[in-house]
């Protein structure tokens, strides 16, 4: 697992200077004595998940975005990217970009509503991000409600507890207009973070799913999240099934069929018959969902996708769906993956974001 770590040591600095915030006035609140609170803050958080797990890995910016309180704290880390003498937004977004292009599977950023604004015009909406709170007024949702619980809530993805994530607003007030006496908060945008959230939720009868409309909501969020550009090759099982039963197609249990504009363009395909469509297609992805009980992704059952077909497709391009009472019947044991091909395998390795409702997903690490 990879983690990437940025703070932004300006944030909150606004407030002990009375100022409404710290955007825009960072100097003005240091002439008025404020001290920066944020590396203590993060300490905290961090604490929380110590020692890192072996299969951890910790990335951040150098200097006070993050490597010293890694180096105050002992904390093993891979310090990435240069900064500025004087950070600001283009540091933080500079330090988010390379993250994301490291792969990481969290964004653990410390700041406040600024910094989330930072991370929304940056990240796509699949990363996972976490934020410890540090800034002044801080009315997004993605933000964990104090520095300990953020660390608590890291502690359990790193120990590989299944994990639901959401989208969660990022508001921000215009702090000149607050300044000013006038309140102007407005929608900025989402991000995707964990949510700490009962294992079992918004549809249940005597404390279970109601596995037959969980089912129908599932294929509901994927359905209106299609798009008709788009060629979909839906893999076998019954969860798939009812997807296909919701569009109107017939399929096949136990083989994959390829749907374009929400039509069957081929039913119960080989797979070379698979190598030809994805090599002809721009657009393409897959439907899956997971062995019950086993737990396997790729290389039970359905073999069509070889390593090749899924090399063409793109492991982004990937959607998994399956009911929580499935994952949960698991027991605890990742998804695994066995498509032939270990170094697929290894790529393939990561934590996954499951759909398990309509607009509710869970996080589900893979492995080989």
């Amino acid at each position: 697992m990879k983690i990437g770590l940025v703070l932004n040591p300006l944030a909150g600095i606004g407030g002990p200077a009375g100022l409404k915030g710290s955007d825009g006035v960072s100097q003005w609140a240091l002439k008025r004595g404020s001290l920066s609170q944020v590396g203590l803050r993060v300490k905290i958080c961090l604490k929380e998940f110590l020692p890192l797990p072996k299969n951890v890995s910790l990335f951040t910016f150098p200097g006070e975005m993050g490597a010293n309180v890694c180096r105050d704290l002992d904390l093993p880390c891979t310090i990435v990217g240069s900064i500025n003498t004087s950070t600001t937004a283009v540091d933080t977004k500079r330090a988010i970009r390379t993250f994301a292009e490291l792969g990481v599977d969290l964004i653990l950023f410390a700041g406040g509503d600024g910094t989330a604004r930072d991370l929304c015009d940056t990240v796509c909406l699949e990363q996972i991000v976490l934020g410890i709170p540090c800034g002044v007024k801080m009315h997004s949702g993605v933000f964990a409600i104090n520095p300990r619980a953020a660390g608590r809530l890291v502690r359990e993805l790193v120990l590989g507890k299944l994990f639901s994530v959401m989208d969660a607003e990022v508001r921000d007030i215009d702090e000149m207009e607050l300044r000013l006496g006038r309140i102007n908060a407005k929608y900025y945008g989402r991000l995707c973070v964990p949510a700490e959230l009962e294992y079992l939720q918004t549809t249940k009868s005597g404390g279970r799913e109601v596995e037959e409309i969980v089912l129908q909501e599932i294929a509901a969020e994927v359905i209106d999240n299609m798009s008709l550009d788009t060629t979909y090759i839906i893999g076998a099982g019954t969860t798939t099934a009812v997807l296909m039963d919701k569009l109107g197609i017939e399929n096949t249990l136990l083989g994959i069929d390829v749907i374009r504009d929400k039509r069957l363009v081929a039913g119960d395909v080989t797979e070379n018959d698979l190598y030809k469509i994805v090599s002809n297609h721009l657009d393409v992805k897959i439907v899956i969902t997971v062995i019950g009980g086993q737990g396997h992704l790729f290389g039970r059952g359905n073999q069509q996708f070889s390593p090749r077909v899924i090399r063409s497709i793109g492991i982004n391009n990937i959607i998994v769906i399956a009911t929580k009472t499935k994952l949960k019947k698991l027991n605890g044991r990742p998804i695994f993956v066995d498509t032939g091909d270990l170094d697929l395998d290894i790529e393939l390795c990561e934590l996954k974001r499951i759909i398990t409702g309509y607009e509710e997903s869970t996080l589900l690490r893979v492995s080989n």
